[in-house]
């Protein structure tokens, strides 16, 4: 009897023994849930851009020169400085010499003159060509909008004639601002010629005219010298309304630009960023080194400002920016996080959490800007997927959210 109990004994003991260390590698092989990162599906504004580093400038500058030969004198005007077309003195000129004043300089200050003069009644037919051209693209409007009431235009139709009328305007204030420029060219001329034709005093020089209005960018030769004609003085150009952003893309990226895209200035000082147009896409390209010694080829892309020059106060020529060309937006995209996208043969997939488990599910991905990529088929908003997926983590595997 006592046998038979230490036997039942052992057996007890070994059953026990064995269904603990049964329990135990249970536990130790038991799968354990995985701790990952997870996004949401959702419906947001979304938008590509294409980003790169630009620069301002002034997009119609005035190189003044000489325009005869002569003594320059010392030129008191300085960068910043703000002149006005016809009345502002920029610089004054004496005679080199006694020869400045005989019948070959008398001469060549009369072609001078006569030089300015041509210019002048060219500008001025250019001006009635391009009026001529509005008042045409005005009556065409007329005849488009008419037909358009009566349905026998098309909506795009009637906004191209809008947008030549808008283009014909255009040219005949850029004309007429050339006559004006000529005008002022003329008058410079006729005092510079005046001065030296009537004997005027050599100490106190002959005038030279500022043809335009605005503020002075740059003077090329600040100190006094004897200079040839045509030789450049300083520049001219109106910061505050005449300013744009010359960005230089790689050609890969300027294909994809046109103008009207909407553009994000950042990056430049300011507060907040500036808004902008793309006004033009050069159509030829140019080779440029990178710091690295790569060889690129590039292109300008021509930025208008539509932000007002009230938010831009300090904002000059030849400042560093950031330009952000849009290229793509949608006010209501289907979006995932970028990052939880990973390549299966020649697809997309994600891994949806569902139960508790990961399921892996194939995806039709339309844009992608490297935060958020458009989803065009395969999720639906409120999908939870996983971040940054493990290339260890397995279809069916029970996962958990990270703290």
């Amino acid at each position: 009897m006592t046998g038979w109990l230490r036997f039942r004994s052992r057996t007890w003991l070994t059953a026990i023994a064995g269904g603990g260390l049964a329990i135990v590698l249970l536990l130790a092989f038991w799968p354990q849930s995985e701790e990952v990162d997870l996004g949401e599906v959702s419906v947001k504004a979304m938008s590509v851009s294409i980003d790169e580093q630009a620069r301002t400038r002034v997009h119609d500058p005035y190189l003044v020169s000489l325009p005869l030969s002569g003594r320059l004198l010392r030129i008191e005007a300085e960068p910043g400085d703000a002149v006005v077309a016809g009345k502002t003195v920029i610089a004054r000129v004496t005679p080199a010499s006694p020869g400045l004043l005989d019948a070959r300089s008398r001469e060549q200050a009369a072609a001078s003159i006569r030089g300015a003069q041509a210019a002048v009644n060219l500008a001025r037919a250019e001006r009635d060509a391009a009026s001529a051209r509005v008042e045409a693209a005005r009556a065409a409007l007329r005849r488009s909008k008419a037909l358009s009431e009566r349905g026998l235009l098309s909506e795009a139709a009637l906004e191209r004639a809008d947008e030549e009328g808008r283009g014909a305007e255009a040219g005949l204030s850029a004309a007429e601002a050339g006559v004006r420029l000529r005008e002022a060219e003329l008058a410079s001329a006729q005092a510079f010629s005046k001065s030296f034709l009537d004997g005027r005093s050599a100490d106190r020089g002959a005038p030279l005219i500022a043809p335009v209005s605005g503020q002075v960018l740059r003077v090329m030769q600040d100190s006094e010298a004897v200079m040839s004609a045509g030789s450049p003085i300083l520049e001219i150009g109106d910061v505050a309304g005449d300013l744009e952003v010359i960005c230089e893309l790689l050609s890969a990226d300027a294909v994809q630009v046109l103008p009207g895209m909407r553009v994000v200035i950042d990056d430049w000082g300011g507060e907040a960023p500036l808004e902008g147009r793309v006004a033009r896409v050069e159509p030829s390209g140019f080779t440029k080194f990178s710091a690295l010694g790569v060889e690129e080829q590039r292109v300008n892309v021509i930025i208008s400002f539509t932000s007002p020059v009230s938010e831009r106060p300090t904002l000059g020529a030849g400042f560093r920016v950031e330009a952000k060309i849009v290229v793509w937006e949608d006010d209501a995209a289907l979006t995932a996080p970028s990052a939880a996208l990973f390549r299966v043969d020649d697809g997309w997939s994600v891994f949806v959490v569902e139960g508790g488990r990961a399921r892996e599910r194939s995806v039709e991905v339309g844009r992608n800007n490297g935060i958020d990529a458009q989803i065009l088929g395969g999720l639906k908003e409120g999908d939870r997927v996983i971040v940054h997926p493990a290339d260890t983590l397995k279809a069916g595997r029970t996962v958990t959210a990270r703290r």
